[in-house]
């Protein structure tokens, strides 16, 4: 077991973060599952996702866990290539954007990216590497389309997601998405380095990210598909870290913002033919 940190791009702003490696990279993709605090949660997942046998290298991301679930011989043991622990400022955007990093920085041709509590079929991951085989470069899990399952999904959420998150996006994107919170998702190493994409900016703390992605890969005509997923809610308590009004307040609002191109990059000019800038 090795600990580092990675050099990236003078300028991507990524979070400064901690790094054990149990394995020497083996796949062309990475699966990175960001994840905090989700105690046996996580260790349920990460038994499903060893045994599924995908072949994929798989990097945890993990924003500050305290809660001991992430026990590194645990790890080792169930497949698990390397731990990302972020140390630095931020949320979700920001342990994504530390995956990512470190995923391109090792060569990855792709990261295909799935939550850390447990709720979705792993059996999948296989689907998104397909895809990103084909070229696609954003490939969005769902739940609603053919061949996928929506278990136990909450009523609030399922009418939030298909009534107003999904239709937002999909407005901004001009390209119908139906599940558009979900975090299963598939991720080409052009997209993520592409500039005009520009994916690793301080801008993307939360969610913001995975609002701006599907969007933006769309606006710029690059390939973007769904895939049937499965995502199955416990009976009970749900599991997320997205549970009073405030929250889903700033879910929509970062929609909205993804939508209307407030998260796009500025502008690169065009050099005219003297070589001054347009």
């Amino acid at each position: 077991m090795t600990a580092a940190r990675l050099t990236t791009a003078p300028a991507w702003q990524v979070p400064s973060y901690e790094r054990r490696d149990f394995a020497p990279r083996r796949s062309r993709y990475a699966v990175v599952v960001p994840v905090i605090n989700e105690g046996d949660r996580i260790r349920a997942q990460v038994r499903r996702m060893h045994a599924t046998g995908h072949g994929l290298d798989v990097l945890i991301a993990d924003g500050g866990s305290t809660d001991g679930s992430l026990d590194a011989d645990f790890l080792a043991a169930h497949g698990v290539r390397s731990v990302l622990v972020k140390t630095g400022a931020g949320r979700l955007g920001a342990q994504l954007r530390t995956a990512f990093a470190a995923a391109l920085n090792d060569g990855y041709r792709g990261v295909i990216t799935v939550d850390g509590n447990g709720k979705d079929g792993v059996e999948a991951i296989a689907r998104f590497a397909a895809r990103l085989d084909d070229g696609y470069d954003f490939v969005q899990g769902s739940r609603f389309v053919r061949q996928g399952r929506a278990v136990n999904t909450p009523r609030a959420r399922y009418l939030g997601i298909r009534l107003v998150h999904a239709p937002v996006l999909s407005a901004g994107a001009r390209t119908w998405y139906t599940d558009t919170t979900n975090g299963f998702r598939g991720h080409s190493a052009r997209l993520l380095t592409d500039p005009r994409v520009a994916a690793f900016r301080d801008v993307f703390d939360s969610y913001e990210l995975l609002a701006y992605l599907p969007v933006r890969a769309a606006r710029l005509g690059l390939r973007v598909c769904e895939v049937p997923v499965t995502r199955a809610y416990p009976p009970g308590e749900i599991p997320t870290k997205i549970n009073n009004f405030s929250g889903h307040v700033d879910l929509l609002t970062i929609a909205v913002r993804a939508a209307t191109g407030r998260y796009n990059p500025p502008r690169i000019p065009r050099p005219t033919r003297t070589g001054r800038r347009a």
